[in-house]
Formats: structure tokens, C-alpha cells, sequence
């Protein structure tokens, strides 16, 4: 799907805005995963959603950046039959209606990551006559974003960015996002924002417009075996090739297996998976966003039983015993 033929569907074309900033208010959908699960927010909540977004990067001096909220729920979701030739065609409309709730929300994401910040994009849904319009962000695709079909690498770049949303337990969670777009021009960040995003997570690659899927590892890091994370297609504990919270988004173990840091360690410039090379985009998170057993409170992640593990967490799921 490229951003071609709008016939007044852009809104704002002016170009990449310089530093792609992005503060992202996202729609998460409803997921019955257990308790702790947030409901689909309205349309009305979007701006708020933003707005709790821009207090934290206020609250710790950090510039916009990559800095995103989190929460698409993959689950249903499915990009076959979306075309690459713009929002006015009638195969959009026919991939747009077979899901419109899905793919409403899918579509916020894919804007927001490829589409420049301060630019939207609008679709008026020809068999509904609802209007939808999404917010642009990172800027990651800007031909796409321009009007000319996505190339591989766009294609690659929007993919991982997807996958770097994702979360099944429809949370929102602060992310930082790391790594370059389509043009191979690097998305800038601050010394504050590695500080407060101080715990590495994972690396995001794939294809999912070639069906050739999502993956995910670790960034040099495991969780240990008494923390979880609301994120649950990032940081897993060692030797954690599969998540049940996360089926869309194979994992590949830790990063370095099959990608290549650039020359600084701060991020992937390159993962290869199935003798395919890709772009990745690398995660890092608050250290408050990792959830540790003990602490009291049975969150998303930690399931009860009669130990001190995430998994078996007594002290704040209790014993499983009704």
C-alpha cells in the first residue's frame, strides 16, 4: 500500500519533518489475557493518550524523537489483500472492509510510522462514508509517505517498527525507538533519553507485506528469572524461542546471533534471518516497566503458583488455589 492517488486525501504534504519527532497516542484492542488487560480506548482517548505521552518526555527533559507509546494488538490482524498502490483504491477499500476495527487501528500504526510527524493521512470509507484520520511520527518510509509505492527497504523498516508496537496485552508502555529509516539517516536521540530508557530490550525485523513474517530477539540481555515485562513480543528470559502472548512475532534469541551493531553498540544496522537481510529497529525501555516478582503487586507477565519466579509468583499472584 503506497501513498499514491489521494484526490484530496493528504493532508499537509510538505515533506519529512526534520527529527521525525513522535509522541505516539495509539489504540491498543481488547485482549482476554487475564487480568490487568486494558480496553480498546475510544476515539476521544486518542488525545489523551498523547498527552500522557508528552508528559513524560516534559517530565524528564527528553526531545521527541523515537519515543513512542506502545499497545497494537496483532492478534486477527493480517496484512494479505493490502495493496501498495494508495488509500483511494478500491482494493484498499476492499482490504480496509473486510476488518475495519482492525484494520483502523493497524492503520494508525503504519501512518504513524512511516508518515512524518505533524502530517496526517485520510481515508473516507466509500462503503461507510466514515472518515478516518491518522496521525503521522516517525517518518521512516518517505517515499511511501511521498506518493511512490514502498520499496524493499521501506517495506522491511515499517514491518520491524510494527512489530516494535506490538503488544497483545493491549498496555501502553513508553518505548524508545533506535535505528535508521528507509534512507539509512539515523532517528535521532538525546544522552536523557538513553538514560531514562536505560534497560535495552530487543531488535524488531521482518517482512510482513512478502508474508515472510516478524521477529524478535533479545538486546544482549535476558530477563532474569524473577522479572516479566508488559511487552510481551520484547525482553524474554534465555532460551524463550516462542510466546504464546506473542505468536505473531517469532522469536530468533539474542540479537547478535543475526545482526550487526553499528559502530557505536547502540543500535542494529542489519539482521539476517532465512538467508534474507533486513532492517531492524532496536527497543529500549524504562527500568520501571520491568515487573519483578515480590514487589507485591501481580501484574501482567507473572502468573501465581508457590514460588519466587514470574511465572510461579506467590508473594503477589498468590497460589493458584481458588
Amino acid at each position: 500500500m503506497g501513498f499514491t492517488s489521494f484526490e484530496g486525501l493528504r493532508n499537509g504534504m510538505a515533506g519529512r519533518v526534520a527529527g521525525r519527532s513522535v509522541v505516539g497516542w495509539v489504540l491498543t484492542s481488547v485482549l482476554v489475557a487475564g487480568c490487568g488487560v486494558e480496553e480498546l480506548p475510544s476515539e476521544e482517548q486518542g488525545p489523551a493518550l498523547q498527552t500522557q505521552a508528552q508528559a513524560l518526555v516534559e517530565d524528564n527533559g527528553l526531545s521527541l524523537n523515537g519515543l513512542s507509546l506502545n499497545g497494537l494488538s496483532l492478534n486477527g490482524l493480517s496484512l494479505n489483500g493490502l495493496s501498495l498502490n494508495g488509500l483511494s483504491t478500491t482494493d484498499f477499500s476492499t482490504w480496509f472492509n473486510g476488518n475495519p476495527a482492525g484494520n483502523q487501528q493497524l492503520m494508525s500504526y503504519m501512518v504513524r510510522c512511516a508518515v512524518p510527524a505533524n502530517e496526517t493521512r485520510t481515508f473516507t470509507n466509500p462503503a461507510t462514508g466514515v472518515v478516518y484520520t491518522w496521525q503521522g511520527g516517525l517518518g521512516l518510509a518517505p517515499d511511501w509517505a511521498g506518493g511512490a509505492p514502498a520499496s524493499l527497504a521501506e517495506q522491511q523498516v515499517i514491518s520491524a517498527c510494527l512489530a516494535a508496537h506490538a503488544n497483545n496485552y493491549g498496555l501502553h508502555v513508553p518505548i524508545s525507538l533506535l535505528g535508521r529509516d528507509s534512507k539509512e539517516v539515523a532517528i535521532p536521540y538525546s544522552s536523557e533519553e538513553m538514560t531514562t530508557f536505560a534497560r535495552k530490550e530487543s531488535c524488531f525485523f521482518g517482512n510482513v507485506f512478502k508474508n515472510e513474517g516478524l521477529f524478535a530477539g533479545n538486546d544482549r540481555s535476558a530477563l532474569a528469572s524473577d522479572e516479566s515485562s508488559s511487552r510481551p513480543c520484547g525482553l524474554v528470559g534465555f532460551g524463550l524461542l516462542s510466546n504464546s502472548s506473542c505468536s505473531q512475532v517469532q522469536r530468533v534469541g539474542q540479537c547478535e546471533q543475526s545482526c550487526t551493531l553499528d559502530a557505536t553498540g547502540t543500535y542494529y544496522t542489519s539482521c539476517t534471518r532465512n538467508g534474507v537481510q533486513y532492517k531492524p529497529l532496536t527497543t529500549r525501555i524504562r527500568a520501571q516497566d520491568i515487573n519483578h516478582c515480590g514487589d507485591g503487586v501481580c501484574q501482567q507477565g507473572e502468573r501465581c503458583g508457590f514460588g519466587i519466579t514470574a511465572d510461579s509468583c506467590l508473594l503477589d499472584c498468590g497460589s493458584c488455589i481458588l
